[in-house]
């Protein structure tokens, strides 16, 4: 098949659905598909990469968010998608990009969207209350169920905002992780970030509002005014993070920026230098970096509000609210060697080969269902 995949909001340089997305790709490529990506980019480009064919469209830049991009021209989107003449559609971007469905309908194309964020979780962090959100969301999801052949969730958690509507053409797959890259096994960093004694911790990921980074500088001071030798190292970058900074400096929190990791062997270098790593968004559908965290032998704090609870089990802690220090004091008092352990072990139950099939799986039966 031929599988055509669209995306915005993908970060320019690192990110859970640029990782997916790459993973993905070289997946269906190894198939024996052809995958072509469609993303939003500073200029337009064209290339044959590890993941297939990667198609650039010059897009303009969404303000306050740090480098996010998106095809915001459908004529042009819509010709480019003629031309390329898919077997399926894919799309992971359930807002701006919703019409593709449409258009998939109109030329009989199978089309499948991605569930990569809970619309549910995201519209509770704005101003509206509880009750107004559901019912909004509920609207947008009834939308997206009607406008794609499948809608693919990564979780129970993701899942359940469709379960709520009663669509019935929602398949669950996981995502996977990277094993080798992130192991127990990979060279250590800890003696650049930590002195003898010290408690490492690690925060992975954007510092945008929803990924709710703050909540990683309100538990280490707890454990700060605790007694706890307690130091922070946040590898990512973000519109939040002169924010940040500003707050650690007021407060004398012990906080190393590490900003962009150019190498995904140097973040796996730093996860696995970590005691414990902390991921505290409460709307993360899946959890990437948690994930890797986990590959690297690293058990992961994480937010109860989030779907990272159904993916980090036992091997780690959630917490609800905004300071997570609970979670990250249960860990500790555990074995460091069981502990070490059995996040690895539970990482091992996730791997790229297990996503791409399940999401082919999904593929597949569209595209017979074309066929006949």
């Amino acid at each position: 098949m031929r599988i055509v995949r669209l995306a915005n909001f993908v970060a320019p340089r690192s990110g859970g659905l640029r990782t997916s997305l790459a993973e993905l790709g070289a997946g269906y490529l190894a198939a024996g598909h052809e995958p072509v990506l469609v993303i939003p980019g500073e200029r337009d480009g064209d290339e044959l990469t590890a993941q297939g064919r990667v198609i650039t469209l010059r897009a303009p830049g969404v303000p306050f968010t740090g480098g996010y991009r998106v095809l915001w021209r459908r004529r042009r989107l819509a010709a480019l998608l003629a031309a390329l003449g898919p077997d399926a559609l894919e799309v992971s971007d359930r807002t701006t990009l919703r019409w593709t469905g449409a258009w998939a309908r109109e030329h009989g194309v199978p089309a499948v969207m991605v569930s990569h964020e809970s619309v549910t979780a995201l519209l509770k962090l704005t101003w509206m209350g509880s009750s107004v959100s559901s019912a909004v969301a509920d609207g947008l999801n009834r939308r997206t169920a009607r406008a794609y052949h499948r809608v693919i969730c990564t979780t129970g958690w993701a899942a359940a905002e469709f379960g709520r509507i009663g669509a019935g053409n929602v398949v669950r797959v996981p995502l996977g992780v990277d094993l080798d890259t992130f192991s127990p096994r990979v060279r250590r960093v800890r003696t650049q970030y930590a002195s003898e004694g010290q408690i490492l911790l690690v925060h992975c990921g954007r510092l945008s509002a929803e990924k709710r980074p703050q909540r990683s500088l309100t538990t280490l001071a707890t454990l700060r005014a605790a007694g706890l030798p307690v130091r922070l190292v946040v590898a990512g970058d973000g519109p939040l993070r002169s924010r940040l900074v500003r707050r650690a400096a007021r407060a004398g929190l012990p906080v190393t920026f590490a900003g962009f990791l150019p190498g995904r062997a140097d973040l796996a270098a730093l996860l696995a230098s970590a005691d414990v790593a902390i991921a505290p968004g409460p709307a993360e559908t899946f959890g990437l970096a948690a994930l890797e965290a986990l590959a690297c032998g690293t058990p992961v704090v994480v937010s109860a509000e989030s779907a990272l609870p159904e993916v980090v089990g036992e091997a780690g802690a959630s917490v609800a609210g905004e300071d997570l220090a609970a979670g990250v004091l249960a860990v500790l008092a555990r074995p460091e060697r069981s502990r070490r352990a059995a996040a690895r072990a539970r990482a091992e139950q996730y791997d790229w080969g297990t996503a791409v099939r399940g999401f082919l799986a999904a593929h597949g039966t569209l595209d017979r269902r074309k066929a006949a």
